[in-house]
């Protein structure tokens, strides 16, 4: 499960499709309502939220814009009621090891799309986040290479 922090617009065809089926999951699993992925770590953070399922509801307002925008046909019935919720942090470092993650996905399956975002340094974060300083999140599962992008760009000029 990827409940992707960077803007639902950097991502491709396969990735909307696979971030909305994601977060549906992700929805049902914070209702209650599956047996499985309920101590999915990408979850956590929803978890420490004070309206959990009001959070995962907005999370998936904005990918099903995205999706209307491109003129997908996502199901809004799926997500129920959206009510206003407040923003989630999210560290840049997990924004940039999420960016590193996306891109070599995008390398591998769009490469079009992955060279129309080969100038972004720092992608926007998904609606319901903001950014803060820090390091990659501690719920996050990292593979070693993009553990170390992460963790290299987080650092500022003046700790070398």
């Amino acid at each position: 499960m990827r409940l992707w922090s960077v803007h639902p617009r950097y991502l491709d065809r396969q990735g909307l499709l696979a971030l909305w089926r994601e977060g549906l999951l992700a929805r049902a699993v914070l209702r209650g309502k599956t047996r499985g992925y309920r101590r999915h770590p990408q979850l956590e953070r929803f978890r420490v939220h004070a309206s959990p399922r009001r959070a995962i509801s907005a999370y998936l307002a904005a990918v099903h814009a995205e999706a209307a925008m491109r003129g997908y046909a996502f199901d809004r019935s799926k997500i129920g009621a959206v009510r206003p919720v407040e923003s989630m942090p999210v560290t840049v470092g997990q924004l940039r090891h999420e960016w590193a993650h996306l891109r070599e996905k995008l390398g591998k399956r769009n490469p079009e799309l992955a060279a129309r975002h080969a100038l972004v340094g720092m992608p926007e974060c998904h609606p319901l986040f903001f950014a803060v300083p820090g390091p990659v999140e501690h719920w996050e599962r990292r593979h070693d290479a993009l553990e170390r992008t992460a963790s290299d760009e987080t650092r500022s000029p003046d700790d070398e």
